[in-house]
């Protein structure tokens, strides 16, 4: 099998590891339990809080001003429950870049806390884009939209299945993939979905319509349930011309959209799905090269 072939597989230390890295929990004493301890793996430090910088590649942008005076009374009341993780910073001797945590950090320099426990870690870049994913769509307050984008970046970039992400996620992969469907509706429906102008469930049911955009205004205007807006994509869907109705390559409904890129992911290939009315249809898989083709042999000869 090619190095490329390989590289791909041994991607990072796989999603469970890097959820075992960053679930860490203080022992009950509290912080005054771990001193600052010459560095080895796990041991919990407390180091300075101007030692701690944010990563500049943090997904999440958005810290919600209530989310974060609930923190912090919580802080200022039981103190920090779980350390922070962190790595050094290359060219900064003892100043270290947070991996997983970045919203206790900003917390708690609105108690103020001076210091705070950590692990530190030698994560590579890869690994720490990975973690920052991750913890971001764990939020609380995360809204379906951003959790999808969490999930499609999750696949595209570092290659995880459905089955993965559902797994090391805690998740049923239905709900995974129901949430991936999402991402294929026109930007201002997403939009008025996240502004919960739009529930999930009218979202969903929206989904398979001929016009989302303009099933979505009405739903809005008029206040409709998500049963009444199930009813009315249904009604539009039957008005379509029949030649329209049937699927084709540049028309694809959602199911397929989202097995495609499922596929795609595990594979590491372009895959493209042309599934027939009559329940039939061809998958079709495109390599780059000999070694990716090597591979695809492989794959297919391990079943």
């Amino acid at each position: 099998m090619s190095e490329q072939a390989k590289g791909r597989r041994g991607l990072g230390r796989g999603l469970s590891a890097l959820m075992a890295d960053i679930g860490v929990e203080l022992p009950a004493q509290g912080l005054d339990a771990q001193p600052d301890t010459p560095h080895r793996a796990d041991a919990i430090r407390i180091m300075p809080i101007e030692t701690l910088h944010p990563n500049p590649n943090q997904p999440r942008r958005r810290f919600m001003p209530e989310a974060m005076e609930e923190l912090a009374r919580s802080i200022a009341d039981r103190g920090i429950l779980q350390p922070l993780i962190v790595r050094p910073l290359p060219d900064a001797p003892n100043q270290y870049q947070i991996v997983a945590g970045e919203r206790r950090w900003r917390a708690a320099q609105s108690v103020p806390l001076h210091q705070l426990p950590v692990i530190v870690r030698d994560f590579s870049d890869q690994e720490v884009l990975e973690i920052a994913i991750i913890e971001n769509i764990q939020r609380a307050d995360l809204d379906a939209i951003e959790e999808a984008l969490g999930y499609r970046q999750l696949i595209e970039t570092f290659g995880h299945t459905q089955e993965k992400l559902a797994s090391a996620l805690g998740k049923s992969r239905s709900y995974i993939a129901n949430l991936l469907r999402l991402l294929t509706l026109p930007e201002s429906v997403q939009t008025m979905l996240v502004d919960q102008k739009l529930s999930i469930g009218h979202a969903r049911a929206l989904i398979t319509a001929p016009d989302p955009l303009a099933l979505a205004e009405q739903v809005v205007a008029k206040g409709l349930s998500v049963r009444a807006t199930e009813e009315l994509a249904r009604r539009h869907q039957q008005k379509k011309p029949d030649a329209q109705r049937k699927t084709t390559p540049t028309e694809k409904d959602a199911d397929t959209r989202v097995l495609e890129t499922d596929l795609g992911a595990a594979l590491g290939m372009a895959v493209d799905i042309d599934h027939r009315p009559d329940g039939t249809g061809r998958i079709s898989i495109s390599y780059k090269s000999l070694e990716q083709l090597d591979e695809l042999c492989h794959l297919l000869s391990e079943r």
